[in-house]
């Protein structure tokens, strides 16, 4: 383990990421060294060059996670094992042309998704969630808004009848929390989307499932059931963020203070301005050294973990030149991924349009809302994995519920 090494944790990924990262760039150049829980080491590609080298090579950096060098080191019961797990028969640790051809039926399925049925999916539930909060005058919109929106638009696209939406709801909340509850959501929502599969195999509908399951690329049951889990999961705790970090960014920045007020252009910018500066999935892990390597002036060795520092790479000085510009309609940013495997296209424009729609109907629905706090004391979650706020409470002129 390199003795400066830097912990993958801590309160300051919560409180001052951009200096953090910029620290790491300073001391350690475009690959960090850093350390997991349990002094686990592993490298943080923090150089934009150096990222997308190693997410457009898949056979030198690998998504085989066999291959790690640490598996003697992990225990049972690691708690970034969620994160950083064995090889399951999901997407996630699939390789070569196995790989290709799951992506292909995945990105196949969400494609044929109507752009207007899901918009609509969006605003009706985006609607139901704002009736249940406008009449107080004041809300949450994280617990009350964002953190339930994505999932239940997700699960109507997958085939789920909206009675076990809020369910799913939960169950997908409490995995992601990572707590007491997190095997209860992770049993409930393995066992709802085993349930879905059986149901579509008998009875086939215009669905998500049901446009898998014509696939003949001849996939298991199982790991169907994994890439439905990864795909809700991926879809709905990035989007949330997605929307909260906007609602931040505009309720706090005057660049964007027009767009409360009628304005919509200004949304699409700072949803794209979030993605550059404030990305909901920050670091991701990971891939591995199929053999000895150079990468960003480091040895890296057979086996070593390599974690895609995705806000690090956003930040990098040496591709954006003046920080403080507008991204106006840069898209070159990280947020999701690049390479083989990257998030779909369909998987991001679905992602896109909740969001979005997401945000135009709270300030269509709430038009004089703010923030309830200063916006100095608004909190994150402690993680270095994803970035999100803990609450945004707002107020609001009461309006009645549609």
């Amino acid at each position: 383990m390199t003795p400066d090494a830097v912990p993958l944790g801590g309160p300051r990924f919560q409180t001052e990421p951009a200096r953090l990262y910029r620290e790491m760039r300073r001391d350690h150049g475009a690959v960090t060294p850093v350390v997991l829980d349990g002094d686990v080491p592993a490298w943080l590609v923090v150089g934009y060059r150096e990222l997308h080298q190693v997410t457009g090579d898949p056979v030198l950096f690998s998504r085989d996670s066999d291959l790690w060098n640490q598996w003697d080191m992990i225990p049972d019961d690691w708690p970034l094992l969620p994160m950083i797990g064995r090889k399951q028969p999901s997407i996630l640790y699939t390789v070569g042309e196995r790989h290709r051809e799951r992506a292909g039926m995945i990105s196949d399925a969400l494609e044929a998704i109507d752009p207007f049925e899901l918009r609509g999916h969006a605003e009706r539930f985006a609607d139901e969630l704002i009736d249940g909060l406008c009449t107080a005058g004041e809300a949450d919109l994280i617990g009350q808004y964002a953190m339930l929106l994505p999932v239940r638009v997700l699960a109507r696209l997958y085939g789920f009848s909206d009675e076990e939406g809020p369910g799913l709801v939960t169950a997908l909340n409490d995995m992601i929390d990572g707590r007491e509850r997190a095997i209860a959501g992770q049993t409930h929502l393995a066992t709802s989307m085993a349930q879905l599969l059986a149901d579509r195999k008998a009875n086939r509908a215009d669905d998500v499932v049901s446009r898998m399951l014509q696939d003949k690329s001849g996939f298991t049951d199982e790991e169907m059931m994994n890439d439905l889990m990864v795909m809700m999961a991926a879809g709905h705790q990035p989007t949330a963020d997605w929307i909260g970090n906007s609602l931040r960014l505009m309720l706090t920045d005057s660049r964007f203070a027009a767009s409360l007020f009628g304005g919509r252009n200004s949304v699409a910018e700072a949803m794209n301005e979030v993605l550059w500066e404030d990305t909901p999935s920050q670091n991701i892990a990971g891939r591995w050294a199929s053999r000895d390597t150079q990468l960003g002036g480091r040895r890296i060795r057979a086996g070593d973990l390599l974690i895609l520092g995705l806000q690090g790479a956003n930040s990098d000085p040496q591709v954006r030149t003046d920080a403080s510009a507008l991204t106006g309609g840069n898209n070159a940013h990280f947020s999701f991924g690049h390479g083989e495997h990257r998030c779909p296209f369909p998987a991001q424009e679905v992602a896109e349009v909740v969001a979005r729609t997401g945000i135009e109907v709270v300030l269509d629905r709430l038009p004089d809302i703010d923030l309830a706090v200063p916006a100095d004391s608004l909190t994150r979650r402690p993680s270095p994995w994803l970035r999100g706020l803990t609450a945004l409470p707002v107020r609001f002129t009461p309006v009645p519920a549609l």
